[in-house]
């Protein structure tokens, strides 16, 4: 099992320490320097949409307005999410798009650390509950392209930021999968189905597992995730990302139609 090494966690930290005071912070959507690493400048912190309370007791939507008590959002009444909670630093759009594509796909692997203290914030509640951090996998050859799960980077800096144990490689992706990008709801959930295997089943038995992804779009493939830790014996099951794509609240009294 690996596990997440604390004196590693010191020494990493420190070198990041030092390398932030020789190097100018810039900020991790435009680039421009700021005050600090892992910043965002004034603009681009008026351009991302950060999610806050209130928000559906599920799924973390956010509501327009303030329900006055805890409430679920109408996609979740009407499809209730296959995991406990789950929640995210920012809407997924297109100011926040930059954030996520670079850290994914253009080895901005640096970012991890910062967007993990977001994560931290955002899901304090849920890390309080949580005994142990679990990244949704990559599918090998994904991997080796790509060279790095950005879930598996997020969920170790998580880890080491709130000193909570984390299992990057309990799940693993043993079928590759098409892109999800232009499927309907059914259609995604049929695309995941038995996508995902555990391979460390004593890691997650008896315990509760934060899951960690970068973006939560339909739920269809952090919910196949949830269904193999649930047959694994986690007793629970919550779910935090970076992103969350935001359902237009016109749109919430649509959702079978929106998702089918």
């Amino acid at each position: 099992m690996e596990w997440v090494d604390a004196a590693g966690g010191v020494l990493r930290g420190t070198g990041t320490a030092v390398l932030d005071a020789l190097l100018p912070g810039r900020c991790l959507r435009c680039g421009i320097i700021v005050d600090a690493a892992g910043a965002l400048c004034a603009t681009c912190w008026e351009a991302v949409h950060f999610l806050a309370e209130p928000l559906c007791e599920r799924c973390g939507q956010p509501f327009e307005l303030d329900p006055a008590a805890t409430a679920s959002c109408a996609a979740c009444l009407a499809h209730p999410p296959d995991y406990g909670r789950a929640r995210a630093v920012f809407r997924y759009d297109e100011a926040s798009r930059p954030l996520v594509l670079r850290f994914k796909h253009a080895d901005r692997t640096s970012a991890a650390p910062h967007f993990a203290r977001w994560m931290a914030r955002a899901g304090a509640d849920l890390l309080a509950d949580s005994d142990i951090i679990v990244p949704v996998p990559l599918h090998r050859w994904r991997l080796w392209r790509r060279r790095y799960n950005q879930a598996a980077l997020l969920a170790l800096a998580l880890a080491r930021l709130a000193g909570q144990r984390c299992a990057p490689d309990a799940l693993v992706r043993a079928r590759a999968t098409p892109s999800q990008g232009t499927l309907g709801r059914n259609q995604r959930r049929r695309n995941v189905h038995g996508a995902f295997r555990l391979r460390r089943a004593a890691a997650v038995e008896g315990r509760r597992v934060l899951l960690i992804d970068d973006v939560l779009t339909s739920g269809a493939t952090v919910g196949e995730c949830v269904r193999v830790l649930r047959q694994g014996g986690a007793t629970e099951v919550d779910v935090l990302t970076l992103a969350r794509v935001v359902l237009a609240p016109a749109l919430e009294s649509d959702v079978d139609r929106l998702y089918s």
